[in-house]
């Protein structure tokens, strides 16, 4: 007890605790029905139909996109998403963007995956000012991305930034 005419030493903390905040969790849906041979139709509702099917190396037709093709061009589309936010959210406008990715399939272990992505974009901004932000916002693209977290390829990520001349 303290003295009379002496403050308390004993201090009061007030701890507050925020509600955990709750994240949305969303479902894509997609339908693959087979057609012949090694060919399918991807479909989903609303959106064009896309032939799909093995690839060349696994005696499908050369014309036709295969599951190992969409699952890079889901990186390569999905980085490039993640990039365009995080850019203006850092208050940058893109002049253009385009993005060369190239999946590796290979066995390891005695199972085909594939182990590498590289992906290159080429970002073109609209001034010089923006390349600092422009680079920030591409150093954080794969821990942001849907796709990248959700697959265990070895992704490099080889960005090169042009300014767009007047």
């Amino acid at each position: 007890m303290p003295e009379q005419g002496r403050a308390s030493s004993v201090s009061r903390w007030e701890i507050r605790v925020e509600p955990k905040q709750a994240h949305k969790s969303f479902h894509f849906r997609a339908k693959t029905t087979w057609s012949a041979a090694r060919r399918a139709v991807l479909s989903a509702p609303g959106k064009p139909n896309v032939v799909v099917g093995s690839p060349p190396e696994f005696r499908g037709e050369p014309a036709h996109w295969a599951p190992e093709e969409l699952l890079v061009a889901s990186l390569n589309t999905c980085t490039m998403l993640t990039f365009i936010t995080l850019a203006q959210a850092r208050g940058v406008t893109l002049a253009g963007y385009e993005s060369d990715a190239d999946g590796l399939l290979e066995n390891a272990d005695g199972t085909y995956w594939i182990t590498e992505v590289t992906l290159r974009p080429r970002v073109t901004l609209k001034s010089d000012a923006e390349l600092d932000a422009a680079r920030k916002a591409m150093d954080n693209v794969e821990a942001h991305c849907f796709i990248a977290n959700s697959i265990k390829a070895k992704i490099t990520l080889i960005p090169e930034f042009v300014v767009a001349r007047p």
